[in-house]
């Protein structure tokens, strides 16, 4: 066995530029899938992190059924049983209660419709980037009750100031028309062109009140450490609600629209490195059969001198595999250091890209990640692939006959 292996790694350098240029080729393809695969992974991370610290939470409790047909009847009780649930599941750093409803804003002739939000404002300061996104003005922390922050398009499109008075007009849960009056303290601008222009945020006492909610709410939003977590908590939470007639949500069932763009964007990613590997596996054919050919006369000899097709066709097999692991590894090392880099030094994108980027409710940035599973992942697809590739050169070893490989010019 030993033997064998050294003829496999000798034979690499009989021609090294043959061999060079085929591991630059892997080591290239390497580099470039990983590296690809990295910033598409550690874009999606920074931007699913942004979203759901906005506004969904990584985990959000919602009565069941509410996800397919929000309304206000579909509202619950945030009681102490509860409380007690969320702040012992393990990974759950933050949590904060909500209200949503639908009404209508108007300033003076102006009216447009909106989204009311009811926040907890000290709550929403340490687990959520909602009060990090005020353009102008105030959060609602310390705020009388009749403060409101509105998007920061909406607030134009209201011909309103900062400091006026607006009516809101809402349907209650008892069925009732509810209006009450509102002084701007501020505007919200988070990118999202819905949020942006038509959000209302109010207190979670005054949303209840408006809202004739009477002390319930329409979601909790829970903060975790990882997101790799959130099926995890998702699990223990349904487990200890079950039949409360409240569900845990992960971000994915939460915002689908956003889930399905990503998969959509990953999809695309993964198919472009398919065929940048399909590439390298034709490279890699093309250099064994060459290889192959190229010794014929040489593998009669052995072969008629006793040598068994197996070991003829595992020497060959050793060369790629020799080939193939010089440029995984290689490609490996600069693809980590491509990806720290970008760890490190994001890439922010301004102009256009930044405006169609926000459009989407994307962060205008360009990250990677260094998690291992990337790298492992990549590293094996393209082994695997530069494997099979071999098959057609090894069926040709295999079937060799010696006296016609003596007589092969």
């Amino acid at each position: 066995m030993n033997l064998i292996v050294k003829l496999g790694w000798r034979n690499i350098w009989r021609n090294k530029r043959r061999s060079i240029i085929t591991i630059l080729a892997v080591t290239f393809a390497v580099m470039l899938s990983i590296a690809m695969r990295g910033m598409q992974l550690g874009t999606y991370a920074v931007n699913i992190r942004h979203v759901v610290k906005l506004y969904s939470g990584y985990v959000q409790l919602q009565a069941e059924g509410y996800q397919d047909n929000p309304s206000l009847q579909k509202s619950f009780l945030l009681t102490d049983s509860l409380r007690t649930q969320i702040e012992q599941t393990p990974d759950v750093t933050g949590w904060t209660p909500r209200v949503a409803g639908d009404g209508l804003v108007s300033f003076r002739e102006t009216s447009v419709g909106s989204r009311i939000l009811g926040v907890d404002p000290r709550r929403e300061e340490t687990t959520s980037t909602l009060a990090t996104k005020i353009s102008k003005g105030s959060f609602l922390t310390d705020a009388p009750e009749d403060a409101i922050v509105v998007g920061a398009t909406l607030l134009d499109n209201l011909k309103a100031e900062i400091g006026d008075t607006v009516v809101v007009l809402a349907q209650g849960f008892d069925g009732s028309l509810g209006n009450m009056k509102y002084h701007i303290v501020g505007t919200l601008k988070t990118g999202s062109p819905d949020y942006d222009g038509g959000t209302i945020l109010m207190s979670l006492p005054a949303a209840q009140d408006l809202l004739s909610l009477y002390g319930r709410i329409s979601m909790v939003a829970i903060m975790l450490d990882d997101l790799d977590a959130i099926d995890d908590v998702t699990e223990s939470l349904n487990r200890s609600l079950s039949g409360s007639g409240v569900q845990a949500l992960g971000w994915e069932e939460v915002m689908p629209d956003f889930a399905q763009s990503i998969q959509l964007d990953n999809v695309s990613g993964m198919l472009m490195l398919a065929i940048l590997i399909i590439v390298v596996a034709f490279g890699i054919t093309n250099t064994v059969l060459m290889s192959v050919t190229e010794r014929f006369r040489e593998f009669g000899i052995v072969l008629a001198m006793g040598m068994p097709h197996q070991k003829l066709v595992l020497v060959v097999l050793l060369e790629t595999f020799f080939i193939v692991i010089i440029g995984l590894i290689l490609g490996n090392i600069l693809a980590a250091g491509i990806n720290a880099y970008l760890v490190a030094y994001p890439i922010e994108f301004g102009g256009e890209f930044q405006a169609i980027y926000e459009e989407y409710g994307f962060l205008p940035r360009l990250e990677s990640t260094l998690k291992p599973t990337m790298f492992l992942n990549s590293s094996l697809a393209v082994l695997a692939i530069s494997l099979l590739a071999t098959i057609y050169p090894l069926t040709k070893v295999l079937r060799l006959e010696p006296l016609k490989g003596i007589r092969y010019t």
